[in-house]
């Protein structure tokens, strides 16, 4: 009887081929009958194999999960409490398992020593170890169990969102911004596997119970502290926790200057790679110390930047102009800063697509790349960049380097999935913006192109889950911000894909005697009014301030736009296209022509 019972559709067989080399090289058997015929799949021998393992590997696709052999086995393994899910295209997980933690191994790249593919042996090991830890005290021996293979030495670990103790709201991009530094910093240890920030953010302002972090991640330790920063001192208070007792392992209270901050972060990073006997390499020490910069003040103004990148994902201008100015004290202090430099990108792009700078962030970008060349998100914003100038070729180059660099990065699935999303290869997008939506919890953007994509290909049933996810994540703002006109936006846009067209067209409404002048807004409510209520009508008479004002760096996406088919053929709606472009050849210089555009809903 095998180790590991892999749980597959026949027709995914080779995705599965290397996923079965990878548990068989680190020594342990596995059982996933590549000769079985598919009438025989629940036969004695199934049966017996499934109660004989000491782990089930279920792997997920699109494909499997329709399996009703795949779900019983699953089901089967869940119950004995040994089941590991793995997953593949974002596939819709049965009701009865989705509370169980599922590694996405689409960027796995068949290769055993990704993070992805160690996260999913880890788990296996520990059920290894486990059930042969029970045989062991079931056959009375007294002698220890067999040892398990070195990966179930592995410790996993989930920093949760460290507590502003400050006394002040507008200090939580501080304690968001070292939590997230740790994230980084323990990720570059390899004998630790760590819980990712969106997997770690979704307790944040809530109380975590620490037992249930650990069921839920599947973790075996729990980092967690608070931060308080008034003037130039800071407190930091950590403790690290273990899953299985429930006990401290390390605890340490950090009372400094503001400026040493950097070495407070090293020293937790070093201090629970010591608690958990680790061996921490050369090199993984050095890639810990290594920051984008030295200066503490530059630091802090780059992590006010990112928190209100993070919460105004919307085209909003005044966000993005903020974002720049914070950004330009940062690089003022350090030149040498790429993140900073990147981030400065991404706030021109938003405001070249607004029409409010004529600067798109390509300098500061390349400036980026220059200090840093394998800065993953410099190579994302770069790409989108390039695809605002219509440069499809120099902008594919881009996102595969960026996705090679990093990617478990927000920034480069987003852009990866605009340009899928943009060349209308709708399959790639989706995974692509899955994989962003997942990445960050705040994110509308991704969510809202996951309905038009979801919708371009006909599946009803994906439109729908896309269009609920982001429904979810608006409604949450809006209970805080009603008035937000992008996402009141995004939310029009969910309802009336979910078939809520008295309420979509009820907040359009409102929104419009709120923000008329927004015309962002008015061209996600003519997405809306087009694609999924066929109002044509309505449609058009929503673009028409759009197209008046439309800028290049949006106007051929914006004639490319799947959700607009409905109003092609119109004479009205190809006047509105023919005088646009030719109000922007007019006021465009010979020198600067540039067949620009960017993605709809900001």
């Amino acid at each position: 009887m095998a180790d590991v019972f892999v749980s597959y559709a026949r027709a995914d067989k080779a995705r599965v081929a290397p996923l079965v080399a990878a548990i068989e090289a680190k020594g342990w058997s596995v059982w996933w009958d590549p000769e079985i015929s598919p009438g025989q799949e629940f036969d004695d021998q199934i049966d017996a194999e499934i109660d004989a393992a000491k782990a089930v590997l279920v792997v997920w696709t699109p494909t499997s999960v329709v399996s009703r052999w795949v779900r019983g086995e699953a089901r089967e393994a869940a119950e004995r409490g040994i089941l590991v899910p793995v997953r593949f295209e974002q596939a819709r997980l049965p009701m009865d398992v989705r509370a169980i933690h599922t590694t996405d191994l689409d960027n796995w790249r068949e290769d055993p020593a990704s993070p992805l593919m160690q996260e999913c042996l880890h788990a296996l090991a520990a059920m290894i170890s486990r059930a042969t830890a029970a045989q062991a005290a079931k056959a009375g021996s007294t002698a220890a169990a067999s040892p398990a293979p070195d990966n179930s030495k592995r410790f996993s670990v989930c920093v949760l969102p460290f507590t502003n103790m400050s006394g002040d709201s507008e200090q939580e991009y501080f304690s968001d911004g070292i939590t997230e530094d740790i994230i980084t910093d323990l990720s570059k240890v390899s004998a630790l596997a760590v819980a990712s920030s969106n997997s770690a953010f979704q307790y944040k302002g809530k109380h975590a119970d620490i037992q249930k972090v650990v069921h839920e991640l599947k973790v075996t330790h729990v980092l967690e502290g608070s931060v308080r920063k008034a003037g130039e001192r800071i407190r930091i208070n950590a403790q690290l926790i273990d899953g299985a007792t429930n006990n401290h392992v390390w605890a340490e209270r950090y009372d400094r200057d503001a400026n040493d901050i950097f070495a407070i972060q090293d020293e937790i990073s070093q201090a629970i790679v010591k608690a958990l006997k680790l061996r921490l390499l050369p090199e993984e020490k050095k890639a810990i110390e290594r920051r984008g910069t030295d200066s503490a003040e530059a630091h802090d103004l780059y992590l006010m930047a990112r928190q209100i990148y993070v919460t105004n994902q919307e085209a909003d201008e005044r966000a993005s102009k903020a974002i720049v100015r914070l950004c330009a004290g940062a690089t003022e202090l350090d030149p040498k800063y790429a993140q900073a430099w990147a981030l400065t990108a991404i706030g021109y792009r938003t405001l070249r697509v607004l029409g409010a700078e004529s600067d798109d962030g390509m300098e500061a970008a390349e400036r980026a790349l220059a200090l840093n060349p394998d800065l993953a998100e410099a190579h994302a914003v770069k790409a989108s960049i390039l695809l605002m100038r219509n440069d499809i070729d120099a902008a594919a180059a881009e996102v595969a380097i960026a996705l090679q660099l990093d990617p478990e990065s927000y920034e480069v699935n987003r852009a990866a999935g605009r340009l899928n999303y943009q060349l209308h290869r709708y399959e790639d997008a989706i995974r692509l913006f899955e994989k962003a939506a997942g990445l960050m919890e705040a994110d509308l953007h991704s969510a809202s192109m996951l309905i038009s994509s979801y919708n371009a290909l006909g599946d009803a049933s994906g439109t729908r889950h896309a269009a609920e996810l982001a429904l979810k994540r608006a409604e949450a703002i809006l209970m805080h911000d009603q008035h937000n006109s992008g996402v009141v936006a995004y939310s029009a846009y969910a309802l009336a894909a979910l078939g809520e067209a008295e309420r979509a067209k009820a907040r359009m409404k409102r929104a419009m005697l709120i923000d008329p002048e927004n015309w962002n807004m008015r061209y996600a409510f003519a997405c809306s009014l087009s694609v999924y209520l066929k109002d044509k009508e309505a449609a058009l008479k929503m673009l028409e301030s759009v197209y008046a004002t439309i800028t290049d760096a949006f106007l051929s996406y914006a004639n490319a736009d799947p959700d607009f088919t409905l109003l092609h053929d119109d004479p009205r709606y190809q006047a509105m296209v023919a005088s646009a472009e030719a109000r922007l050849a007019a006021t465009k210089s010979p020198s600067s022509k540039l067949n620009q555009r960017t993605d709809h809903h900001g």
